[in-house]
């Protein structure tokens, strides 16, 4: 039967899912392909400090592991929008295009905005039941 609460929950955790997988297949894009020397050196070309690397690297594979299994969604969805702006800003030379070379700034963006989406609906079903944690509001734990 339709029920509208449940197709939403079901939604939101399709988006998660998809979205965790594809944020954590970013992060070890940069750990198994490009080498986390590899990812410092284009980080330092930008003219960012090593430090942000590893970062990215952390928020990637520890966001899309959380994100997969339902773990604090909201915070880790609103914690990835400054690292997907930031790839928005890297690509934004290289034209709106994802496919053009160097890839364009279209799917950073369109990522932010699933960010942005993901941390307004929640996890969603088929979520792990993490514990609350009392220095956040228990609206963005959900």
């Amino acid at each position: 039967m339709f029920n509208p609460n449940n197709n939403a929950a079901y939604g939101a955790a399709l988006l998660r899912l998809s979205f965790g997988t594809l944020i954590l297949a970013h992060g070890l894009l940069k750990v198994l392909v490009f080498t986390v020397p590899g990812t410092v050196g284009f980080f330092a070309s930008l003219g960012l400090p090593a430090i942000a690397a590893y970062l990215v690297i952390f928020a990637e594979i520890a966001g899309g592991l959380a994100l997969i299994a339902g773990a604090y969604t909201r915070i880790v969805s609103l914690g990835l929008i400054p690292v997907l702006i930031g790839a928005t800003f890297v690509h934004l030379p290289n034209g709106w295009l994802f496919s053009a070379e160097g890839g364009g700034w279209e799917f950073p963006l369109f990522l932010v905005m699933i960010a942005g989406v993901q941390a307004l609906l929640g996890a969603g079903a088929f979520a792990l039941k993490a514990p609350r944690l009392p220095v956040i509001p228990q609206a963005l734990q959900a």
